[in-house]
């Protein structure tokens, strides 16, 4: 919903041997991100997904409902899984009858790929897509910090760092700020803790501060009525809010 680029998964204690638990949730949320006509393809029966019937579908636009060759469109973009090569190229099961011919490319077998479609008829064919030119939005990539949070921000790959926390600032009191930050940030990390212990305290077993290491540490839901607020409610509540900010930077 909110045009999330990059889910970056971290452990919340390093000490810890936490393999499995980053695992089940990098494994959910690149099963979601897969359009279902590929699923089958990309990922194996394994126990994380033993579940992942009841998870919704997203309606995103590179997740097309359509799954017949005649509507397709000239011009649509597809997901697609190179099955084999021929003379002319690769061919692409793109979610219809029949695979996709891809001229003059070979990609890796059985790898993901998105695709252009540029003639129709009884055999239609595509070329590879540049991620650059589609203007929709197109899905998000899952990432697993190797090291801890404290680790990540070293890596200064983000230029705006805004950290969240029921012992941060009220937002609006920091609103007008924020929002000349927000324009002319390229790369903003919104980070969130764990269930069973916040950024705070996640930052603290490293010899840091977290507001040191952070642009901006917020409150996104004052005046909480519940002694704790669940990670993907404060999802929900600070992408809510900050979707307003990308908002008015677009206009």
């Amino acid at each position: 919903m909110f045009r999330v680029d990059r889910i970056a998964v971290f452990p919340d204690m390093p000490h810890l041997n936490q393999e499995e638990d980053i695992k089940l949730v990098q494994t959910i949320l690149s099963y979601m991100e897969t359009p279902q006509y590929l699923r089958r393809r990309l990922f194996r029966l394994v126990s994380e997904l033993q579940y992942a019937g009841t998870l919704p579908p997203l309606r995103t636009a590179h997740h097309p409902t359509a799954n017949k060759t005649k509507d397709l469109r000239l011009g649509e973009y597809r997901e697609g899984v190179t099955l084999s090569y021929s003379k002319q190229g690769a061919l692409i099961d793109v979610g219809v009858e029949q695979p996709m011919l891809v001229q003059g490319a070979k990609p890796q077998l059985n790898a993901r790929v998105t695709v252009k479609i540029t003639e129709m008829g009884r055999q239609p064919k595509a070329v590879l897509a540049n991620l650059d030119e589609i203007k929709t939005y197109w899905g998000y990539q899952v990432t697993v910090s190797k090291g801890s949070f404290g680790q990540l921000l070293k890596t200064k790959q983000y230029d705006l760092v805004i950290a969240t926390s029921r012992k941060g600032r009220p937002i609006t009191s920091v609103m007008d700020d924020l929002t000349e930050r927000w324009k002319s940030s390229r790369k903003t990390l919104v980070a969130f803790g764990a269930p069973t212990q916040g950024l705070y305290e996640i930052v603290n077993r490293e010899h840091m501060r977290l507001n040191d290491v952070a642009d901006f540490v917020v409150n996104t839901i004052p005046n909480q009525a519940t002694e704790t607020i669940r990670t993907e409610e404060a999802v929900y509540a600070t992408l809510s809010i900050l979707n307003t900010l990308n908002r008015q930077h677009n206009q």
